[in-house]
């Protein structure tokens, strides 16, 4: 029992003054750690605070996408099995992922894994700025299989692209197995991606073409060939239920690419810019909905009321 301590370092016995340094030291690291912003409460704080503030996304005069144009990618959903509802690309990430030098300065460092969540308010997490990887000026249209890359927004996310490569028996998707999508902080070859036209009789013609915002097209990966894909019998759980997203192309019995493979490049709504159009076109059909809704229960109700 000559281990068991029986005394605090304020009793003057034993090991005492080794005990009041290791307490001293332990203290001067945690306010220097709370200085820095490194505690874990202080990452999980500033993780919840950041990621999910709203961004603006960009707006289409001419209904193009351009280079530093800010947008969402979202799978418009389907499948006869999956029963998948529409999703959008979005980070994942945790406090794991948070790192500064000072409390001022705290930002996520790749790689990072990213997810199809089904919320559609424009924020950190879910909004991409197209970049040029070719030379082109910000501001000029992106056209049909012309190379481009997809950056976070900067500031708490950082500069991190998104990026692929063949999977492996060590590098694949968590859930499916197939090739990982990932948020990486280099710029390389594989963060290359392009944009293809949806239709697959008319893609020699549109090569070439100016891409159309808002509307179906595939996102095909320079390297490995493969598109982006959202799988709905694969769930992911950091941020709620999400699907796992892939890159891999899904093709039908007509050597048609399925739903699994078609995305949208969503902008703002001109009169809202924190608003994607995505969402007045979905708020403006449940407001249609509801008034037609209570036109039928009106007419139902004039129609059982008795005749005097």
């Amino acid at each position: 029992m000559a281990h068991i301590r029986t005394y605090n370092s304020r009793v003057r016995v034993g090991n005492w003054n080794e005990d009041v340094t290791l307490q001293e030291e332990t203290l001067r690291d945690f306010i220097l750690l709370k200085d820095r912003g490194e505690l874990a409460v202080q990452k999980e704080g500033a993780l919840k605070q950041n990621i999910l503030s709203p961004v603006s996304l960009s707006v289409s005069p001419d209904g193009f996408l351009h280079f530093g144009d800010t947008v969402m990618l979202v799978n418009p959903g389907g499948g006869d099995i999956e029963q998948r509802v529409a999703c959008v690309l979005s980070i994942i990430a945790d406090r794991s992922n948070v790192s500064s030098q000072t409390h001022s300065d705290l930002r996520l460092t790749g790689p990072l894994q990213v997810g199809g969540a089904t919320s559609m308010d424009p924020c950190v997490r879910n909004a991409f700025i197209v970049t040029s990887v070719d030379g082109s000026p910000v501001g000029e249209v992106v056209r049909y299989d012309q190379n481009f890359a997809l950056k976070t927004t900067g500031g708490f996310t950082g500069q991190l692209f998104l990026s692929s490569d063949h999977k492996s028996f060590l590098k694949c998707a968590k859930k499916s197995r197939l090739q990982e999508l990932s948020l990486v902080q280099e710029l390389d070859f594989l963060c290359w991606w392009k944009i293809i036209y949806f239709q697959p009789q008319e893609r020699f013609e549109n090569e070439g073409s100016p891409v159309q915002v808002n509307i179906k097209v595939l996102i095909r990966h320079c390297k490995t060939n493969q598109c982006l894909a959202a799988l709905g019998n694969h769930i992911l759980t950091p941020f709620g239920k999400e699907y796992e997203l892939t890159a891999h192309t899904f093709i039908d019995s007509h050597k048609a690419e399925r739903d699994n493979n078609h995305w949208l490049a969503v902008t703002a709504h001109p009169a809202n810019h924190n608003k994607s159009l995505l969402q007045r076109i979905q708020d403006s059909a449940t407001t249609e909905e509801q008034m037609e809704s209570q036109e039928n229960t009106q007419v139902k109700d004039s129609d059982s009321t008795p005749q005097m």
